[in-house]
């Protein structure tokens, strides 16, 4: 497949390239992770620029790889007026997203206590497949929930007033509609809240690297800057409840395909026009799950904070426990962005992408609108992870998108033949990190092995400009379901 360098780190996939592309492919990267990057990206995104109403190009992050429909790191942009929404380009779990938090502590104070608190924060926060929460939810209220998200869960305890300034959307998209979700979806999620549930998600007590803070001046209004300065970061999402939204809304968008003449080149790119009784229904219901996941990780950081108080007797307030910010990085948004000249609405696709809006943009909450979003960037459990700041240069290249992780290059399946759960956890106690697991086999999964070199990937978002480095992180433990 042809591939133009139009720019250090950019690639270009004419439209010429294969039959139906309606515009360009777009992939950011670096030389070395182009090379690395599974064949099976090119041709998803290649297969993404044939969808109606795409607006400018199908793009792809350096973390890219396959994926279900879109690549993982797939973002592209549909007119609401006559372009489609995908459940494939948002992703089953819906709105999965980072969160990270601050606290006054430092690594000297921390460091003899680990052994409990991770203690203490693994039967907090129930991980694992199928593990219910401590929230008891009945149809009412968890439609509620789905309303309001993080405004629940302060209404009712879970969380302090200024949380919801430190959240994309404030923790509350708007359009949710409980009657578009099916009971078979409400059944999975209504004990799911506070819940880590399995795969790649984690929970990991972090420290910033003194000499790695990039922006110092950003760092100061992030609140980052302390030296040793202990953080946590929860990555989840809407687990069970989203993961049938999409599988339901999946079923109903290839019926309505036929209805509506859309031909597309993977089943797996089911999708409906976003004006439309379907598409507008699934992004109802769709709102529902990222308001719900919100509300998860809401649940979560109250249960961080119990923990936390319970093993430094101190108040979560006196210990300095703020929400740095939480984005999502598997979600669909109407935004509006200048398109040749001319500003159009358009529904952005998301998936395994995070938003990066610069400064003085009107989405960006007040507490950071000068210096610009953070960007929270997850790495595997065994390198780190970064925050990072929106820049303008990627609201005009990426629809204001970046990077989300480090990004598989191993299956699980793989994974698993290369190394053992038990061999992976003695050697990461051994570097000096305190791991709990739900299961060896899962932990096995997530082997540093089976993902790209998260300074690698980005460097790259760096280095072209679509986000800035802030400050780097390295995991002291990890909770994995």
């Amino acid at each position: 497949m042809q591939m133009n360098k139009i720019q250090e780190g950019v690639w270009e996939i004419p439209k010429t390239e294969k039959d139906g592309m309606r515009v360009p492919a777009r992939i950011f990267a670096s030389e070395k992770l182009i090379e690395i990057m599974d064949k099976g990206v090119f041709d998803q995104i290649t297969n993404v620029a044939c969808l109606p109403g795409i607006q400018k190009n199908a793009l792809c992050m350096p973390d890219g790889h396959w994926g279900y429909g879109f690549p993982i790191g797939g973002v592209a942009a549909f007119s609401t007026k006559d372009g489609m929404i995908s459940p494939g380009g948002i992703g089953f779990d819906i709105n999965c997203g980072v969160r990270l938090i601050r606290t006054d502590l430092t690594l000297e104070e921390v460091k003899p206590k680990m052994e409990t608190l991770m203690d203490t924060l693994f039967k907090l926060v129930p991980a694992g497949v199928g593990s219910r929460g401590i929230v008891k939810l009945n149809s009412s209220t968890f439609k509620e929930v789905m309303i309001k998200g993080v405004d629940w869960c302060i209404e009712n305890g879970y969380g302090w007033q200024e949380d919801r300034d430190r959240i994309e959307e404030g923790g509350h998209m708007k359009g949710a509609n409980p009657s578009k979700v099916s009971q078979k979806a409400i059944s999975r999620g209504i004990d799911q809240l506070g819940t880590l549930g399995s795969g790649n998600h984690y929970l990991e007590i972090q420290v910033g690297l003194a000499d790695q803070i990039y922006d110092p001046e950003i760092a100061k209004v992030y609140d980052v800057s302390k030296p040793d300065q202990i953080f946590v970061m929860v990555h989840c999402g809407s687990r069970g409840f989203g993961h049938q939204i999409a599988t339901d809304y999946l079923q109903i968008f290839l019926n309505a395909m036929k209805k509506y003449g859309i031909r597309i080149l993977d089943k797996e790119l089911a999708c409906a026009p976003f004006n439309s009784s379907e598409g507008q229904d699934y992004f109802s219901a769709m709102v529902c799950a990222a308001n719900s996941a919100f509300a998860n990780r809401q649940v979560i950081t109250h249960r961080i904070r119990e923990g936390f108080s319970e093993v430094f007797n101190k108040d979560a307030r006196d210990l300095g426990m703020h929400i740095v910010y939480d984005v999502a990085h598997n979600i669909a948004k109407i935004e509006k962005h200048n398109l040749d000249g001319e500003e159009k609405e358009v529904i952005v696709h998301r998936k395994g992408a995070t938003r990066s809006f610069p400064p003085n943009h009107l989405a960006v909450t007040d507490v950071y609108r000068e210096v610009g979003q953070p960007v929270i960037v997850g790495g595997s459990m065994e390198t780190g992870s970064y925050l990072l700041a929106g820049t303008q240069k990627a609201y005009d290249m990426t629809f204001g998108s970046t990077c989300h992780g480090a990004g598989r290059v191993m299956s699980r399946m793989a994974a698993k033949r290369k190394v053992r759960g038990t061999e992976l956890r003695q050697r990461m106690t051994e570097r000096g990190m305190v791991v709990r697991a739900v299961s060896m086999s899962g932990l096995a999964e997530e082997a540093g092995l089976a993902y790209k070199n998260i300074d690698e990937v980005v460097k790259a978002v760096d280095s072209i400009g679509i986000s800035k480095k802030v400050l780097q992180l390295r995991p002291l433990g990890s909770i994995k379901g």
